[in-house]
């Protein structure tokens, strides 16, 4: 690949990166994806409980997660599960240190 194409694909990247960090930097998103990760898998009735927060609030804040595919969703009869994305994650964390890391 040219150093066009590559700076092409490397842009592409950080703009992904980017769009992800801004799901997961509000305040909120941050816990939620704190208390997840501490617990591995969690309900949202769990979630809620545990941060304080109207159930409503959660879900609109799972929503977001999910859309930005943050958090995984597993499905036990009526309950719905979360767990973190590890792989996503990672690639984030690879791209924002590559950048970074710019000479």
């Amino acid at each position: 690949m040219n150093g066009v194409a590559q700076q092409l694909v490397y842009n592409r990247d950080l703009k992904t990166a980017s769009n992800l960090l801004k799901a997961c930097t509000h305040p909120l998103r941050i816990q939620m994806l704190s208390f997840i990760d501490k617990n591995k898998s969690i309900n949202v009735n769990s979630i809620f409980q545990a941060l304080k927060l109207e159930q409503s609030v959660a879900s609109q804040h799972l929503k977001i997660l999910r859309d930005a595919n943050l958090v995984l969703t597993t499905r036990e009869g009526k309950f719905i599960f979360y767990s973190l994305n590890y792989k996503l994650l990672e690639q984030i964390a690879d791209t924002t240190q590559k950048y970074f890391s710019l000479d």
